[in-house]
């Protein structure tokens, strides 16, 4: 039996130690060193490094690009968040919540791909192949070009894709893979190092993409060392709220592509339906004449899109009031509750503030604070602002409401759903738009002008 001894590697950049420490001395987090049991056998790495050749290097001017390098996956909207389509040797790590649809995605992109590009070569290492049957016929996706193994040994994985050579390889999921070499439980932190490095090698080598599914940490971020997402190509995160239909699939990492495009999907019996028009499906069912009611126009990407920002004002307990917030950032939240406070003289220290995004969206665009703001306000004074008025803006630390990127694609996507008016900041240049704009400078400004539009109105 090999010997075997213990390490302790960062679970955040992979630094090893012999002794164990509370603080990482590489990347200086606190509590992220894990026991990891090694063999006494030479790694992937140190035999790689054995056996490799140097073929030496050229000038980049020689260096041939291949034609139709990119594979569609035959959806728009995954093709998009990709840049366009796979290209052949990449790696693309999915992450996301359980049951957010990674595998139904994956599935039915295997089929898509089966149809379009030709083998597909489909590995589980968490269900059997009669639940992966069961899945695929409930789907619809029986492509006779796909195919599937049951396996989590990464070592006969490597000859069946060395063996086969398929033009696609999807594996769900990295954290169950293990190496017999290293003693320690899939999913640790060699293990999933180990494994990613060695598909992702194998990748290159016969040219052929790889989809690549990761777990979440309860934080959202993907589980497993963060050299993880380092060494893979693409790194695509899945959202989206179990209770509603609507998922986002958001590309945070793409060497091929741009990177915070998302891709919109609604989940239903038949699996996931891509979404062309993101802003009709954000807004369905939206009520009239209800006060805490703002709709934005967000920006993901190069992609805008409507949704509802909710808001719920209601009594509280001074020094405990509660601060709720479902789809915006909550650091961002508690900076727009000050500014009211401090400049616009809203009293809140003693109200609890329930903050939500509609259809279970998400924003992390900066141009929706100055909805988020008119909201509270609104659910505040239980007044309600007009329905056919868009709110774009974002607010400063001194009450300002500054300019946004991309305004004009901004409004034209709310002009093209009906809008009639929109709050924007005041500008030098008017964007080329049909809808009324109503120019503010600061928060003030933008509560005053409202309440007289909806006068006027």
């Amino acid at each position: 039996m090999a010997k075997r001894k213990s390490i302790y590697v960062c679970n955040e950049c992979g630094h090893k130690t012999k002794n164990w420490m509370g603080k990482c001395p590489s990347c200086n987090q606190w509590d992220t060193m894990v026991e990891e049991l090694q063999s006494s056998e030479e790694s992937i790495g140190s035999r790689a490094v054995r056996t490799a050749k140097s073929s030496g290097s050229i000038q980049i001017s020689q260096v041939e690009a291949e034609d139709g390098v990119r594979l569609s996956t035959g959806v728009k909207e995954l093709d998009c968040i990709l840049g366009g389509g796979l290209v052949r040797g990449a790696a693309v790590l999915i992450g996301g919540e359980p049951g957010v649809g990674k595998s139904t995605l994956l599935m039915q992109a295997a089929n898509w791909l089966a149809e379009a590009a030709g083998t597909v070569l489909y590995i589980t290492a968490e269900e059997s192949l009669i639940q992966l049957k069961l899945r695929a016929e409930r789907l619809g996706t029986l492509a006779s070009n796909l195919k599937v193994l049951a396996e989590n040994n990464i070592e006969i994985i490597q000859k069946v894709i060395a063996d086969e050579q398929p033009e696609v390889v999807i594996l769900d999921s990295i954290q169950m893979v293990y190496w017999e070499v290293i003693g320690s439980a899939p999913g640790s932190v060699g293990q999933v190092r180990e494994c990613a490095a060695t598909l992702v090698a194998q990748a290159k080598r016969f040219n052929i993409p790889i989809l690549i599914v990761g777990h979440v940490t309860k934080e959202g971020s993907i589980a497993g060392p963060k050299v993880l997402e380092h060494i893979v190509d693409v790194v695509l995160q899945f959202e989206g709220d179990k209770l509603h239909t609507a998922r986002i699939l958001r590309a945070i990492k793409n060497r091929y592509g741009a990177v915070n495009e998302i891709g919109v999907f609604e989940m239903g019996a038949g699996g996931l339906t891509p979404v062309a028009d993101a802003s009709k499906l954000f807004l369905s069912g939206r009520e009239s004449g209800s006060s805490g009611s703002v709709v934005t126009a967000a920006l993901e990407g190069s992609r805008p899109f409507l949704v509802e920002v909710q808001a719920l004002v209601t009594d509280g307990y001074p020094g405990n009031a509660k601060r709720q917030v479902s789809g915006a950032d909550r650091t961002r939240a508690q900076m727009i509750l000050a500014v009211l406070e401090k400049r616009a003289e809203i009293s809140l220290y003693d109200k609890d503030v329930f903050l939500n995004v509609v259809s279970g969206a998400s924003l992390g665009d900066t141009g929706s604070d100055l909805a988020i703001a008119l909201a509270i306000v609104s659910s505040l004074l239980n007044e309600n602002f007009d329905r056919e008025t868009v709110v774009i803006g974002e607010l400063g630390l001194g009450g300002e409401v500054r300019n946004v990127a991309q305004l004009e694609p901004r409004l034209k996507e709310a002009e093209r759903l009906g809008f009639k008016a929109a709050v924007v900041p005041r500008l030098r240049k008017k964007p080329q738009t049909k809808i009324r704009l109503i120019p503010v400078d600061s928060i003030d400004i933008a509560l005053q002008e409202l309440r007289h539009f909806k006068r006027e109105g």
